[in-house]
């Protein structure tokens, strides 16, 4: 497999924006293991108070401009202005664009001076609504009618097989779509981890998200006040930061949680790593995930996930009693959650499998199916 010489990423975030997650992480891990390789890597993504409008961190070198939205037209316009031989992309002649569909995508297609492969976490069908009513419908008919059309001959990737069925149902053909699953990073050297499930104290459960609407924090907040009323000693680590912080806060204090529920907001990498290697059991109470990639990063401590089944990507990244648990609805995760406290053997054995499964991924692997993807768009 040949790496191109020149690959240009889009994505609306980086992981240093104060909203960035593990779809960030997933395209900057790729673009730095592609750099690692020979590319020559450039991210265009949007500025934040704070940030550089340029750096260059692992290998590869970041333009940001723009906010949530004017990003958009900020970056077509950034791309068009290097075919001109102007602007940070003067001199810059990629040989494949990524160009990632948070919602919406850039369009990058449709100025880009090389071929467009189109980077597809999940569809945000039931997210849209958050956005308010005009937007939402708006942004759902760019996502399942214009977006499709537009790229009807552009190459696919996405994170799990659940996905590649969602945009095949939008009209995407199924032979134009690669599934490239996410790599995980290695436990930081510095992280001081926990050497087992302390029996002491309280039993420890822990939400890895970013806090906004649709990761349905509450229902962890829920599960946490429920078993507390139940009798059991029960903690929650909240770890992650987000806009919708301070309604969670609310949220636990009409629980009367607060006691109970420490929110960490962004930590370090060492530092999240001792808090999920401190955890009994993981809550992924997502409306909507591609993959999961928090399950992931827990079950590298063996710690066993419970997610909704209505997620679609947590089928994908749990084995539904083998690696973890598959729920419906927030009753469940209650009673779930309740059946691997009161059963810490069977806990363990899913955290087992879970420890295994998480042992087969790595970001080289997932770079090698993007440049596979290349191949075959620039072969064509």
């Amino acid at each position: 497999m040949r790496v191109p010489s020149d690959v240009l990423l889009l994505c609306w975030r980086d992981t240093r924006h104060p909203q960035g997650g593990g779809s960030e992480t997933y395209l900057e891990r790729v673009g730095a293991e592609l750099a690692r390789r020979g590319a020559r890597v450039t991210f265009l993504t949007s500025a934040y108070p704070g940030a550089a409008s340029e750096e260059v961190r692992d290998g590869m070198r970041f333009v940001r401009a723009g906010g949530r939205i004017t990003v958009y037209p900020r970056m077509l316009a950034t791309i068009l202005a290097g075919r001109l031989g102007r602007g940070p992309l003067k001199g810059i002649r990629p040989e494949v664009v990524v160009d990632t569909q948070n919602g919406v995508p850039f369009f990058a297609t449709l100025v880009a001076p090389a071929p467009t492969v189109v980077l597809v976490h999940h569809c945000h069908r039931e997210q849209w609504p958050v956005a308010g009513r005009a937007l939402g419908r708006v942004g759902w008919f760019i996502e399942s009618r214009l977006s499709p059309r537009v790229h009807r001959r552009n190459r696919y990737v996405t994170v799990s097989t659940p996905s590649k069925n969602e945009l095949v149902a939008l009209g995407v053909d199924d032979e134009r779509i690669s599934v490239v699953r996410n790599g995980v990073d290695p436990i930081p050297g510095d992280a001081a981890l926990a050497s087992g499930v302390s029996t002491d104290g309280p039993v420890r459960l822990c939400v890895l998200s970013r806090l906004v609407p649709h990761k349905q924090v509450e229902d962890a907040l829920t599960v946490c006040s429920q078993l507390r009323r139940s009798g059991l000693d029960v903690h929650l680590d909240v770890i992650g930061g987000g806009w919708w912080a301070d309604e969670l806060r609310s949220a636990a204090a009409e629980l009367g949680v607060t006691d109970a529920v420490v929110f960490h907001g962004h930590v370090s990498e060492s530092r999240k790593h001792e808090l999920l290697s401190q955890a009994h059991v993981h809550l992924m109470p997502s409306r909507k995930e591609g993959w999961g990639l928090a399950v992931i990063e827990a079950a590298q401590h063996g710690v066993p996930t419970i997610g909704y089944r209505s997620s679609v990507g947590l089928l994908d990244s749990i084995d539904d009693g083998n690696t973890g648990l598959l729920v419906d609805g927030v009753d469940e995760l209650v009673s779930a959650t309740r059946k691997l406290i009161d059963n810490p053997d069977e806990a363990q054995r899913l955290g087992r499998n879970a420890q295994a499964k998480a042992g087969r991924y790595s970001w080289e692997a997932t770079c090698d199916g993007f440049i596979e993807t290349f191949d075959a768009v620039l072969s064509r």
